[in-house]
Order: structure tokens, then C-alpha cells, then sequence
């Protein structure tokens, strides 16, 4: 009811009346307001209501966005017939009205002393013909009428008070009761949200142990899908510092789980993996509990002591990678080599392109490789080019 504004004037002179029925009840919403035995005065712009003690207020009809019919059923003690009108957002403009808010988006007029069907069809055309477009309602008409009639007329009805000590306690209670249900409504979301996660969790670790145990109908491609899954899941229960007295402690248990985690991505990836792609897919799985640099290297640095299948290597150009304890560097410099003599020669950026591995680490295995006296590099302006080594292999 807080679209309804105080008018002193029944009918404004650039508007026409259409109906008048009486006998009526006013409802905010679901609630039964003191409005009652009134006339309903229908206009080409508006809707009128006239209280037994001549305190008038009205409703525009631009703000009526549908309304609807009720019929009481078998069940209801009540036998009158009521329309609902179904409002939009009061605009800035607006007048006091006997109401300021209302935490309802439409109203109910309630004919007590019988309903007259052709009001439906006089208020369906009176909206259909938007004759306020063409005609706009003076506003200003109605302020004069109000401003002389107000002190030949009953007082109006008392009005919210805004201003002084009153008006600012009920401003705080308005608030702290929208805190409330917005805090409520927040609660209920995380309830649903909280056993949603649940669930998710409970159907991860299934399908984790479903892959590890690769048990019942999963098939290859079934597995990598269902890894890529878990990973988009996160961990569900990520090692944290303030589980652990001692930093040490932390550490280790962090390793653990970096080891559980990684063992498999880091066998994927052909046994190595650089620290920061590591640090990377682990802060994705994560989530919202993130690790820092300084954290993932001190959990790296814990991987041997522990005897863990993964392991922390620096190699001598300062990269760092997670290694797998069954990785062997002369295999990878065969296979590196093999690679150099098929193509004739490779760079770091072909061997990363080919592999599927960044570019530091495909230039570390090169290294490697002629470490191992099965390449020759070429330094030149272009790149840093890796050919066969035939002067280990040429017959003297």
C-alpha cells in the first residue's frame, strides 16, 4: 500500500470518472488493514479511495502490472469477492500516503457488499487505453485542491513520523528486520550450499578409489574424465598451518600430501615437473586455502627424508622440478637423442612442442643429453640448435 498517495480531489479535472462501488475493504498485501467500508472511485488515471470519514487517497494506474480475480471457495469464511492488483516500483515523484513502506508488491480490494462483474472489464479498458500517456494527470491541480481544502476538512490520518527521536528509531528497526530476513535468506543458501559440498566430496573420494583400485566397468577414457573431475574438485581436506604446533610438522604432512597428489601428474608428464607449474595445479586444487612460494618449497625439500615416490631436483642452471623417484636421466637422453637423429637437430622450443613440456624443461633435457655425450649444441644467433654427436659414433 506504499504506492498509494493523499489526494483531495475525487476526480482531477483533465481525468474522467468511469465507476464508483462501495462498501469496500483496503488489504496490504495479506493483511487486513483499518480501511474498510470505503468507495472505490475508478478513473481514466487512477484508483480512488474514499473512507467513511472523507480521508481520500489514490493509486495510479500506470503502476498496476496485472491484476487478478479471486473467487472464495467452500473452505473460506468469507463470501465477499476480491481483486488483486499486482504493483510496480513506486516512482521517485510520489506523495505521502497513508502508508510509506510496505514489504509487499501488491493489494486487495475486498467487496463486502457485493461485486459488480463489469468492474473486471471497466478496469481492464480504463488500463488498456493508457489514456495518462496522452493525457498526463496534473499533478499540480491536485496540490492546490489539497493545499485549500486542508483546513476545511477532518485532519488527515496520522503519518509515520520521520524526523526526531521517533522517526529515527523506526528507521533503525526497518533496517535491523531487512538485516534479518536478508540474513536468514543468506543462512538457508548456505545451508543448501553446505550440503551440496557434502555430496561432492562423499562422490570424489568414490571415484578416486574407483580409479586407484580400478575397480568395477571403467574404462580408459572413463578414468581420464573422471580425473579431470577431481581436479576441477579440489582437495577436500588441504593441510593447513594452524593444524600443526611446529612448522616442521606442517611441512611434512604438507609433503605427504604433495606426494598423493602428484605422483600421477608427474608420471603423465614423462617424470618431471617444474616447481611452478607445481605450485600452479596445486593452489587450483586447493581452492581457497592457497600456498605460499616459501610453503611449497619447504614441502619439497621434505619429499627425500621422507622417502616419498616424488622428489625436489635443482639442476645446476638453478630450475626446480618434482621428480619421480623411477625417473632415470639416461633414458631420457636416449630417448632425446633418438628424437635429435630422426629430425636431424632440435631446439629447446621443438622438443617442448613435441613432448608436451615447457620450454625450461625441454632445454634442461637437452643439456642433459649432452651431458651424456649423445648431442652437440650449436650456439648461433638464431637458437641454441642440438645435432647428433657423430664424433662419438664415427669409426676411427
Amino acid at each position: 500500500m506504499d504506492r498509494f498517495e493523499y489526494t483531495d480531489a475525487l476526480v482531477l479535472p483533465n481525468e474522467d470518472q468511469i465507476r464508483c462501488d462501495r462498501g469496500v475493504r483496503l488489504y496490504d498485501g495479506e493483511i487486513r488493514t483499518s480501511f474498510e467500508g470505503g468507495e472505490v472511485i475508478l478513473t481514466s488515471h487512477r484508483i480512488v479511495y474514499k473512507t467513511p470519514d472523507d480521508v481520500t487517497f489514490a493509486l495510479q494506474l500506470r503502476l498496476v502490472i496485472y491484476f487478478e480475480e479471486v473467487n472464495p471457495g467452500a473452505l473460506f469464511f468469507t463470501r465477499s469477492k476480491k481483486v488483486i492488483l499486482h504493483l510496480a516500483e513506486p516512482h521517485s515523484d510520489k506523495l505521502t500516503g497513508p502508508i510509506d513502506n510496505s514489504r509487499f508488491n501488491y493489494v486487495k480490494l475486498s467487496f463486502k457488499e457485493g461485486f459488480d462483474p463489469t468492474f473486471i472489464i471497466h478496469l481492464s479498458d480504463a488500463i488498456a487505453r493508457r489514456v495518462w500517456e496522452s493525457v498526463p494527470l496534473s499533478i499540480s491541480a491536485s496540490l492546490s485542491t489539497m493545499s485549500v481544502g486542508v483546513s476545511q476538512k477532518q485532519p488527515l490520518p496520522a503519518i509515520k513520523p520521520r524526523t526526531g527521536i521517533i522517526g529515527i528509531e523506526r528507521s533503525l528497526q526497518e533496517q535491523q528486520r531487512a538485516t534479518d530476513e536478508s540474513i536468514n535468506v543468506a543462512f538457508q543458501d548456505l545451508k543448501k550450499l553446505m550440503g551440496m559440498a557434502k555430496d561432492m566430496v562423499s562422490i570424489s573420494k568414490t571415484i578416486s578409489a574407483k580409479i586407484r583400485e580400478r575397480q568395477g566397468d571403467i574404462t580408459e577414457d572413463e578414468t581420464v574424465r573422471f580425473k579431470s573431475y577431481l581436479m576441477s574438485l579440489g582437495i577436500d581436506d588441504p593441510v593447513t598451518r594452524d593444524a600443526y604446533k611446529s612448522s616442521n610438522e606442517y611441512f611434512k604432512q604438507l609433503a605427504r600430501q604433495l606426494a598423493e597428489i602428484l605422483e600421477e601428474p608427474v608420471k603423465e608428464v614423462g617424470g618431471m615437473m617444474a616447481l611452478t607449474d607445481v605450485y600452479c595445479r596445486v593452489n587450483r586444487a586447493r581452492g581457497l586455502e592457497l600456498l605460499s612460494p616459501e610453503d611449497l618449497l619447504n614441502a619439497c625439500r621434505q619429499l627425500a627424508p621422507l622417502s616419498l615416490p616424488i622428489v625436489l631436483r635443482i639442476f645446476d642452471s638453478g630450475v626446480m622440478v618434482l621428480q619421480s623417484r623411477a625417473h632415470s636421466d639416461y633414458e631420457v637422453a636416449e630417448a632425446v637423442s633418438q628424437l635429435i637423429k630422426d629430425r636431424g637437430s632440435v631446439t629447446a622450443t621443438e622438443l617442448a612442442q613435441s613432448e608436451g613440456i615447457s620450454v625450461v624443461l625441454a632445454c634442461e633435457r637437452l643439456l642433459m643429453t649432452e651431458k651424456y655425450g649423445k648431442a652437440c649444441r650449436d650456439d648461433s644467433i638464431e637458437a641454441l640448435r642440438f645435432y647428433p654427436n657423430l664424433f662419438l659414433e664415427q669409426e676411427t
